[in-house]
């Protein structure tokens, strides 16, 4: 009998369906980075799809349960700060879920290699009607993923806007787009 203690891991949060159903868009080979990873259920399904993952976020107790899983680099970063923690990195693709700062996107759209594929998914206005977020600094104006993303010169995959029931009643916002 062994002296070591088990300690079992609580299941892992199914991933979204929208970045599920848009992961094939993203290059085969390059690195994927999961902004403001939370428990890192995008990070723990993309790599055991076979992509290497930067996984970034604020909470260090997040990231340090991400430290030894295979195909995942976890690093703890203020993502809001004065200093863009993330400058001269280029990544084939970028996840971003339930997470919005308004004054870093150009600069995370910047990080798109070429042929690289972004996938944003969060709350938009109305959500407040839902629950949270529901301050206006956290959701996003109808059509404003599509602009942000047009503006910065990607080509848009897919867009969707408005109501959902799950994983809870809210109305939300997501784009699959490509830098060409």
């Amino acid at each position: 009998m062994s002296d070591l203690l088990h300690v079992e891991k609580s299941p892992m949060i199914a991933p979204s369906a929208w970045v599920v159903a848009h992961a094939a868009q993203l290059p085969k080979s390059g690195r994927v980075l999961d902004l403001a990873c939370g428990s890192g259920r995008h990070a723990r399904w993309l790599a055991a799809q076979g992509w290497s993952v930067h996984a970034v976020d604020r909470d260090a107790e997040a990231i340090a349960a991400l430290q030894n899983e295979a195909g995942i680099t976890a690093e703890v970063m203020d993502l809001e700060g004065d200093d863009w923690p993330l400058a001269g990195q280029a990544y084939a693709g970028i996840v971003v879920t339930n997470y919005l700062w308004r004054a870093r996107l150009p600069e995370l759209l910047a990080l798109l290699a070429p042929g690289g594929v972004l996938m944003y998914e969060t709350f938009m206005q109305g959500n407040e009607a839902y629950g949270k977020p529901s301050s206006p600094k956290f959701l996003l104006a109808p059509g404003e993923l599509r602009q942000v993303c047009s503006a910065a010169g990607l080509r848009e995959l897919a867009f969707v806007e408005g109501y959902v029931e799950t994983p809870k009643p809210a109305l939300r916002q997501a784009i699959c787009a490509r830098r060409d």
